[in-house]
């Protein structure tokens, strides 16, 4: 700890930060701090937030590494989060749901109710209009008070009023007689709640009115609600008010008189008997908003208190009853809210009643597959646990064991516990170790001959021509690409005396170490017939004579030895069985045009009993050399260069090549030619050696302004 605060930048910057703002809750306890410290001590806390984030992702990230780094841990918490998880998650939802359920059922009873009782209101004004009607306007207060009584048995607290009104109707039915108006409002009931209508507001019309209102104490400031209380839209609740059900109704009259107004207060009685029947209980009823419709109550509004047995239960739902401004006629929903208690156990009960025996029946099967849900899960588990614990026991086992390898005790054996995978996987890890010595041996001996591979590859190359040859008068360039570590490829530049060069180059039959062995014993036999032999063709059936003798039955040589003579500007070559020359013109040649120069003559090596043979098919042939003339001498792997497709890079198109390019220098000639066979064959393997020699004829006595030999030898 003390290490990540002092010595990496979020922990130093957390020390500032601290710092900082310890100096400016100091410099505040004695006087008014500037506005810079102000300033700074923000930035203070900033720079305490991002570090003290910094550390948290950090320790989460260990935390994670630590807890999670064996296996088993990661497979139990998989566990926990595919088969534990799921479940809880689904049975909250169905509890949520079922929950949300009851909430909306228990509103829409309240809702129901609530209109049921509106409804009620209208009746009792309907039939004491109708009396009153009927009556003649005789009697009134007596009307009044006797329906009051009725009313009053059924819904305590129930008030009526005949308001006296004077307002034109239209009607279609027959007037009645006209019957004589109070000329003062007639009250029956007790009116506790509110004070009685006067007269009705302008927009009642003659089709009445029903309809709930909402009045409360309005004297009273609105109290202070704690934290917990009930919010709604993200707005706490106002004051308690209460509810009443209003009807208006008129007389069947053109020209009505009065108006019965009936008051049904939504009060104990009334909540009791809608527990009784739903099993919903009407807590509380308060305003959402200062804005909501209220009426002045006549006395202070006393809360409704739930009952001891419903103060214990989970379900509490709201709902908004949609009230009336009495001033404007105007109906408010959202203006208030009625907080409801539910008895869930009271609701199913009524409902389940009324299913008989068949919803018993069924919340039976459900509890069984309930009780049945959870013995699979508690299995689930045990047999989860039991199986992460098998299974990370083998992996912890394995490790142990790759632990043991490689540290080099190949000698460890695994336990195999079980016949399964895992069992076969240690068996099989068992064998592994066995035979990891073996592999070991194997890849020693492998290195060996890499190494002697190498060995002869150096040695091979050292027997090809070194270092620049400068011989008057010819400008030599030459490369050789083995297909392997070492190939069967020989070329050599054979000073003779000081006017003339030999040229040579061989192409041993196959690959690989035994083609290697045999240009390396051709090396030596070239070099002392070249000094006893003046002539190619004298050479080559002396070379033939010693070579067939010795050579493989099924191996032989293909080769072209050239004699250039600067002097006598002359240039004598007999060909082998070999790739034809290439000659190229220069500008002061008699004879344009590019040539491939092949006389005839077989291959070397072959044991025909018979010598005369190969003297007898073999041509030497001279010609004349100029300024500037091109000479080309390769094996066929330059010629038969494939590419995927197996098309040969062919002998035209490598004559058209040199013909092209024929102006630029040797070795830049030479590396075009290399970087076009690239490009035509581009991805395909190389399938046999690549050489050849470049030889240009310079001007007579000149000496050559580059090295006259330049041999590469590449590993493929």
């Amino acid at each position: 700890m003390k290490h990540a605060l002092l010595r990496t930048l979020p922990g130093r910057a957390i020390l500032i930060g601290a710092a900082v703002k310890l100096i400016v809750f100091a410099l505040t306890l004695v006087t008014q701090p500037p506005g810079i410290l102000r300033l700074l001590d923000t930035a203070a806390s900033v720079v305490l937030v991002a570090g003290g984030a910094y550390f948290l992702a950090s320790g989460m990230a260990l935390a994670q590494r630590r807890l999670l780094w064996r296996v088993r841990r990661k497979l139990i918490i998989s566990y926990i989060f595919i088969g534990f998880v799921p479940v809880i998650l689904i049975v909250a939802f169905f509890l949520l749901g079922g929950l949300l359920l009851f909430s909306n059922f228990s509103s829409y009873l309240l809702q129901a109710r609530l209109q049921t009782l509106t409804a009620q209101a209208r009746a009792i004004a309907s039939t004491t209009a109708v009396e009153i009607q009927r009556a003649g306007g005789r009697g009134v207060v007596s009307i009044a008070a006797r329906r009051q009584v009725s009313a009053a048995t059924e819904f305590p607290g129930a008030s009526i009023a005949v308001v006296p009104m004077e307002r034109p109707c239209e009607s279609t039915d027959v007037p009645p007689a006209p019957a004589e108006a109070p000329r003062l409002t007639v009250t029956a009931g007790p009116w506790a709640h509110v004070e009685p209508p006067r007269q009705l507001p302008t927009w009642v019309n003659c089709s009445g009115f029903q309809g709930l209102l909402a009045y409360a104490n309005l004297d009273e400031p609105i109290p202070t609600r704690a934290a917990s209380e009930l919010v709604v839209d993200g707005q706490p609740v106002g004051r308690d008010v209460d509810l009443v059900a209003r009807a208006i109704v008129m007389p069947d009259n053109a020209t009505p008189t009065y108006a019965v107004v009936v008051d049904l207060l939504v009060n104990d009685p009334i909540r009791d008997e809608l527990r009784s029947e739903t099993g919903v209980e009407l807590a509380t009823v308060r305003t959402m908003r200062d804005s909501a419709p209220i009426l002045r109550a006549r006395r202070p509004v006393a809360g409704h208190t739930a009952s001891d047995s419903m103060t214990s239960l989970p379900g509490v739902s709201a709902s908004f009853p949609e009230v009336v401004d009495w001033a404007t006629g105007e109906t408010r929903s959202g203006t208030v809210v009625a907080r409801m208690q539910l008895s869930i156990a009271e609701m199913y009960a009524r409902m389940a009643a009324a299913q008989g025996a068949i919803g018993q029946g069924l919340l039976i099967v459900l509890l069984a597959i309930g009780v049945l849900f959870l013995i699979i899960e508690a299995i689930a588990l045990a047999a989860g646990l039991a199986l992460a614990r098998s299974i990370t026991g083998s992996v912890h086992e394995l490790f142990t064991g790759t632990e043991k390898v490689r540290l080099g005790d190949f000698g460890h054996k695994i336990a195999i516990r079980a016949r399964d995978q895992l069992g076969e996987l240690a068996a099989s890890f068992n064998s592994m170790t066995a035979s990891i010595e073996d592999l070991l041996r194997v890849e020693r001996e492998k290195k060996r001959l890499e190494d002697e591979l190498r060995i002869a590859h150096d040695i091979q190359m050292s027997l090809l021509p070194q270092g620049p040859l400068g011989f008057p008068g010819v400008s030599v360039t030459s490369v050789c690409v083995p297909a392997r570590e070492v190939g069967g490829d020989y070329f050599d530049i054979l000073p003779l005396d000081e006017h003339r060069v030999g040229v040579l180059i061989a192409d041993v039959s196959g690959k690989g170490t035994s083609a290697a062995l045999y240009m390396a014993e051709m090396k030596g036999l070239m070099l002392s017939l070249s000094r006893n032999h003046s002539s190619p063709r004298e050479l080559l059936c002396t070379a033939n004579q010693i070579i067939a003798d010795h050579l493989n039955s099924r191996s032989f040589i293909t080769m072209i030895y050239a004699i250039i003579d600067t002097r006598a500007r002359t240039l004598t070559y007999a060909r082998a069985g070999h790739t034809p020359l290439l000659c190229c013109p220069g500008p002061n040649s008699p004879t344009p045009g590019l040539r491939l120069l092949a006389p005839d003559g077989m291959v070397l090596g072959l044991n025909l009993g018979d010598h005369a043979i190969f003297d007898r098919l073999l041509v030497e042939q001279t010609m004349p050399i100029h300024e500037g003339d091109i000479f080309l001498l390769y094996t066929d792997g330059i010629s038969e260069a494939m590419n995927a497709a197996d098309d040969c890079f062919g002998e035209e198109r490598l004559g058209a090549i040199v013909e092209e390019h024929a102006h630029l220098p040797s070795d830049q000639l030479r590396e075009r030619i290399l970087r076009e066979i690239a490009a035509f064959v581009g991805d395909a393997p190389q399938h046999d050696d690549m050489t050849m020699i470049l030889l240009r004829i310079d001007a007579a006595g000149a000496a050559s302004p580059q090295p006259g030999v330049m041999a590469e030898m590449a590993r493929p």
